[in-house]
Parts: C-alpha cells; sequence; structure tokens
C-alpha cells in the first residue's frame, strides 16, 4: 500500500515538512509499503506560469504521478490567515482533474502556532477534497501551537495525547485504505 504525505507549505524551513517527515516514519512502521513526502518546497518555479494551467510543466509530472499512485493521502497543512497555504491551492489545481482525487482516501493533520490547531485549514480542504469526489478520513487531528508541541530533536510531541492521536490516525486510516482497496 502506497501512502503520500503531502506537506502543505512552500515557506522554507517549515515546520511541516518536519512533520510529515515524523508522519511517513509512522506510516512505513505501522506497514505501509512505500510512503513518500510531497515537499512543497521543490515544486517547479514554471508552476507559477499562466500557461501552467493549460500545458502542466514537464518536472511537475513526477509529483502528479506520486499522488496518481497513491493508494492514500495524507496532507499536512499548516494554519494561514484562516485557511490553507496559497501554494497547495497551485498544487491542487495543477493535478490532473478528476482522476487525481476520485475515490480516494485523505486524510488530514491540521498544525498552527494558535490554539485551534489547523482547524480552518482542514475543514476548508475536507471541502475541496469533497468537490473533488475524494473519500475524506472522518479521524482528523490538530496540533496546536505546534512549535511547542513537536520535537524536532527526539522526533515526537507533546503533550502525550498528540502522540496517542496520531498512532490511532496512522492505524485506522491504513486499515480504511486497505478496505477501500481490496473490498
Amino acid at each position: 500500500m502506497k501512502i503520500t504525505v503531502i506537506s502543505g507549505t512552500n515557506r522554507h524551513g517549515n515546520t511541516s515538512l518536519k512533520v510529515a517527515k515524523n508522519i511517513q516514519s509512522r506510516y512505513d512502521s505501522a506497514g505501509a509499503s512505500s510512503t513518500t513526502v510531497i515537499d512543497l518546497c521543490e515544486m517547479p518555479l514554471s508552476l507559477f506560469s499562466p500557461d501552467a494551467y493549460s500545458e502542466k510543466p514537464q518536472e511537475f509530472e513526477e509529483y502528479s504521478q506520486n499522488v496518481l499512485d497513491a493508494d492514500g493521502l495524507v496532507i499536512v497543512v499548516p494554519e494561514y490567515n484562516g485557511s490553507y497555504p496559497g501554494a497547495l491551492k497551485l498544487f491542487i489545481d495543477m493535478l490532473k482533474f478528476p482522476e487525481s482525487f476520485e475515490n480516494k482516501p485523505v486524510a488530514f493533520i491540521g498544525i498552527a502556532a494558535g490554539i485551534w490547531g489547523g482547524l480552518r485549514p482542514v475543514e476548508h480542504l475536507q471541502q475541496v477534497f469533497g468537490y473533488r469526489n475524494a473519500l475524506n478520513f472522518n479521524e482528523r487531528v490538530f496540533i496546536p501551537a505546534v512549535h511547542k508541541a513537536f520535537d524536532s530533536e527526539n522526533g515526537s510531541f507533546n503533550p502525550p495525547l498528540i502522540e496517542e492521536l496520531l498512532e490511532s490516525q496512522t492505524k485506522n486510516f491504513l486499515s480504511f485504505v486497505r478496505r477501500l482497496k481490496f473490498d
């Protein structure tokens, strides 16, 4: 089972990528056959061309194919101005329509500096993915005060409740994807 984790911002030095790599190791340990992280910091600048909407840049094909090949997607999304980052919206807009998300299981992890832990961007993304006929997984995880909650030195979260929620989401999302793929 192939899981693709998308780090939802292109801000250099972002915490989303650190969290995404933590999530990748969880899926690898939980039995995913392959787990890939897409880092939006690596997106080709050619995506910003007005022509990219009609003619996708060749250097974007690898990212697009990774999403198409995934059995399930996990989105790690930070809150920017009460929603999700524009770079993530552009990434979504550049993916093939409708096949990129059609009946694709998607799980969400919201992160934020504030106390709501990325609730708003996750809810906004659930609308977008619902519109695209993705299968939104109901077990969302929100990480408030992420800069304090995530210890990048040892790769764990504090308080322990966040660890428990992430472990539960990982286990249950893999089960969800498995059931959808093989039933």
